[in-house]
């Protein structure tokens, strides 16, 4: 089994520890869980789409969702730092693809401004939580 020491970076957290740890599986990163959460929010909010959009942009935003917490999964997975990486910057772009559907959903008005504001955020958590442990698996510590 692949232990993974994730800690901090330049004294803050990384993958949201705040203390040294050691990481067996994707399940107990907390980017990987936060992720997790952010996909079930994006699968109730995308409930209240219109039908017509079933196979638009509920299909795409729910997809993007689920390929960030899955691209974190495999690449924890593959049991290289290079290669989680590189699955980290495929789930840092999904993010985005996420908040450019949220952008979307917004001006279509399939979302309020405070559920736009409030997922978002989170998305963008999620981004800088991807972002931190990258660059802390490309210090090499």
């Amino acid at each position: 089994m692949l232990n993974r020491k994730i800690g901090r970076l330049n004294n803050k957290p990384i993958g949201g520890l705040n203390i040294l740890s050691t990481i067996k599986s994707f399940e107990e990163l907390p980017v990987w869980k936060d992720a997790r959460k952010f996909t079930n929010k994006i699968y109730n909010i995308t409930n209240k789409f219109p039908k017509e959009e079933i196979y638009g942009l509920t299909s795409q935003i729910r997809r993007a969702s689920v390929s960030i917490m899955s691209n974190i999964a495999e690449g924890f997975d593959r049991r290289s730092d290079k290669k989680l990486s590189n699955f980290l910057s495929i789930a840092r772009g999904s993010s985005s693809e996420v908040q450019n559907d949220l952008c979307i959903a917004l001006d279509l008005r399939y979302i309020s401004k405070e559920e736009f504001k409030e997922i978002y955020q989170e998305a963008k958590k999620i981004a800088k939580q991807i972002n931190d442990l990258m660059t802390y698996l490309k210090s090499g510590k």
